[in-house]
C-alpha cells in the first residue's frame, strides 16, 4: 500500500524530508532532476504505489475530470465523439481518474455548468471542444480558475492548453490530391465559419486551389450545417450550377455522405462523375458504397492525449502554454476520389433537370 509510511521509508533511505520526496514524485519544478531520479529509483525498488485518493484529498481536488459534449449537431458527431471519449476514458482510468460527460443543450446552459463546477469543485478540470473562432468560454473558465484543455484552437489560444489537427494543411493536401487526379473544378461544402475548424478547412481548400494555379474566387463554395441533410442540400445546389464541379471537398464525413446521396438521386455515381472527399475518418465511411475517401484525424489517440494534458494541468506539473500540440490528418484513399470522366460534360443538362425536380427548385 502507498501512503505516509512508504514516503517515510523512501525519505529515510535517501536522508530527505517526506515533503521533498512527495514533491519529487509529483514532478514539482522546484526539485532538481537529480533528486527526482534518486527518489523515483528508490520508489521503484521499494514498490511504492501512490495513494491517489489521499493525494487529491490533500490537494482539495476531486478524482473526476469532465468532457463537455458539444450541444450543436450532436447526432451528426456521435461516432466521432464516441471514439474521442473512449480514448479519454482509457487514459484517465490508467491514471486513476474518472470521466464525467457534461451534456449541455445550449451555450448558456454550458456557461451555467461552468459556474456550478466552480462552486462545488466536484470536477477538477475540463476538456472543451467544437471551438469558436471567438470563444468566450476560454475567458470564463480562466476567470473561474477551472483548468481546461480545448480540443481545437480559437483566436484566443496563446495562453490556453490545446490539441488540434492542422485543418488548413489537411484541406490543402485534400485539394492537391484531387488536382493530382486531374480535377480542375473543385468545390467545397463548408461548415459554419463561427467554428474555428470550419474556417481553417475553408482556408486550406482555398490554399490548395491557389497552389494548383487555379482561381480560388471562381471555385464553387457552398455553406451548410454539419448534418447529413445539410450535405445533401449543398450538393444539390452544386449540381444545379451551369458548370457543376467534378470534385468536392467536404467539411466532414457526415456532410460527404449526405452529398453522396444527392449525387445518386441525380442519377450519377459517387466517385465517377463526381469525386468526393470527406474528413474525420469515421468507421461508417469504410462500409458505405463506394467507400468514402477521407482525411482521417486520430480520434482515440487525441482523446488519450487530451486526458494526459489535462491531468498535468490539474496536478500543477505544467502550465497551459506548455500544452499546445498540432497533429496531422492522413489521407485514406478509397472509392470516391478518381480521375474525372470524359463524358461528364455531356450529361450536365440532364443532371440539372433531375436536380431541379428532386429539390423543388433547388432551394432545399
Amino acid at each position: 500500500m502507498g501512503g505516509p509510511t512508504r514516503l517515510k521509508v523512501i525519505a529515510e533511505r535517501l536522508n530527505l524530508s517526506q515533503s521533498t520526496v512527495s514533491r519529487a514524485l509529483n514532478d514539482y519544478q522546484d526539485i532538481s532532476d537529480k533528486t527526482k531520479q534518486l527518489v523515483r529509483k528508490a520508489a521503484d525498488e521499494l514498490g511504492y504505489q501512490p495513494n491517489m485518493h489521499a493525494r487529491r484529498l490533500a490537494l482539495g481536488k476531486s478524482e473526476t475530470l469532465g468532457y463537455v459534449m458539444p450541444w450543436q449537431d450532436r447526432q451528426a458527431s456521435e461516432s466521432f465523439l464516441s471514439e474521442l471519449m473512449a480514448g479519454m476514458a482509457r487514459a484517465l482510468a490508467a491514471y486513476g481518474w474518472d470521466l464525467t460527460v457534461l451534456v449541455p443543450h445550449s451555450f448558456d446552459e454550458e456557461l451555467e455548468m461552468f459556474q456550478r463546477i466552480a462552486r462545488t469543485r466536484h470536477i477538477s478540470g475540463l476538456v472543451v471542444s467544437r471551438t469558436y473562432s471567438d470563444d468566450r468560454r476560454f475567458q470564463v473558465l480562466r476567470d473561474l480558475q477551472i483548468p481546461f484543455v480545448s480540443h481545437g484552437r480559437s483566436n484566443d489560444s496563446n495562453a490556453t492548453a490545446w490539441l488540434d489537427v492542422d485543418n488548413e494543411l489537411a484541406f490543402a493536401e485534400m485539394t492537391a490530391h484531387l488536382v493530382g487526379l486531374g480535377h480542375r473544378r473543385i468545390a467545397h461544402i463548408a461548415g459554419p465559419e463561427v467554428y474555428n475548424f470550419a474556417r481553417q478547412r475553408t482556408d486550406g481548400w482555398r490554399r490548395g486551389i491557389g497552389e494548383a494555379g487555379l482561381d480560388p474566387l471562381s471555385a464553387p463554395l457552398e455553406m451548410t450545417d454539419l448534418s447529413f441533410e445539410g450535405g445533401k442540400a449543398a450538393m444539390r445546389r452544386l449540381l444545379a450550377l451551369d458548370v457543376p464541379p467534378t470534385a468536392v471537398c467536404c467539411v466532414s464525413d457526415v456532410v460527404a455522405i449526405g452529398a453522396m446521396q444527392a449525387v445518386r438521386e441525380a442519377g450519377l455515381v459517387p466517385g465517377r462523375e463526381i469525386s468526393l472527399v470527406g474528413y474525420d475518418g469515421l468507421e461508417i465511411g469504410a462500409w458505405i458504397e463506394p467507400p468514402l475517401t477521407t482525411m482521417r484525424q486520430p480520434q482515440q489517440s487525441a482523446g488519450r492525449r487530451l486526458a494526459e494534458m489535462l491531468i498535468s494541468l490539474v496536478e500543477g506539473r505544467t502550465l497551459p502554454s506548455d500544452n499546445q500540440e498540432l497533429v496531422r490528418a492522413s489521407l485514406v484513399r478509397r472509392g470516391t476520389a478518381n480521375p474525372p470522366v470524359s463524358d461528364w460534360p455531356e450529361s450536365r443538362q440532364a443532371v440539372r433537370q433531375t436536380t431541379r425536380a428532386n429539390s423543388g427548385g433547388f432551394d432545399s
